[in-house]
């Protein structure tokens, strides 16, 4: 299975990004192309998408800066996707696993996927910098 890490550096505490990012209502904010509208139930975020509602949560809150996050498909298939906030001298790293799960998933599919996390981590850095 293909594997790709991707890390941003962000000018800000990591208290400050981990409390912004593990909280899900913020997920449309920062990652508007994948997760465009999502409301909370029970821990856990829910999305329409045009093939029917995924799932999404977060692992529980903790003081190490891991974000990993679980999102359940239709097909009821949950893919594990992991994220850490890292101390950087002053300000944050991000960190950010993608893995390409299945063979269905082409090359040109996964190098799509990498370019909107990258999008998606961009866009968390502006808003947090802004902030």
């Amino acid at each position: 299975m293909r594997t790709r890490t991707i890390n941003i550096s962000i000018k800000s505490s990591p208290k400050l990004v981990y409390d912004f990012v593990s909280h899900l209502e913020n997920l449309s904010r920062w990652a508007p192309s994948t997760f465009s509208a999502i409301k909370e139930v029970n821990g856990e975020g829910l999305v329409d998408t045009p093939h029917g509602q995924i799932k999404v949560r977060f692992e529980e809150k903790n003081n190490f800066g891991i974000l990993d996050h679980y999102v359940k498909l239709t097909s009821e298939k949950e893919i594990y996707i992991p994220m850490r906030v890292l101390k950087n001298n002053d300000g944050s790293e991000i960190i950010f696993t993608l893995f390409q799960y299945t063979p269905e998933i082409t090359d040109e599919n996964f190098a799509e996927d990498v370019k909107i996390v990258k999008r998606e981590l961009n866009q968390l850095k502006t808003i947090i910098e802004e902030r």
